[in-house]
């Protein structure tokens, strides 16, 4: 692009700030896609361990429940009657 406008004329020192800038800018662009593709990584592993943890939670509460209702049973079944 700049070869172009220089080209049509004009000083180089008129466009190679320019285009510095666009490079500055575009560097800019990476690192904040890489920025974002990283965060997007950690948040999927922050959302996998809490999808093991909800998991282990409810596991834990099923069993508490069951030995609540067993022991419940257990209870009715040595009453005398």
């Amino acid at each position: 692009m700049s070869v172009q406008r220089r080209a049509a004329g004009g000083s180089r020192f008129l466009y190679d700030s320019f285009d510095l800038a666009q490079e500055r800018i575009a560097a800019q662009e990476r690192v904040a896609e890489e920025r974002r593709a990283g965060l997007d990584y950690r948040l999927g592993r922050i959302e996998a361990a809490l999808e093991r943890l909800e998991r282990r939670l409810w596991l834990t509460v099923y069993g508490l429940a069951a030995g609540v209702l067993a022991h419940g049973a257990l209870a009715l079944i040595a009453a005398p009657g």
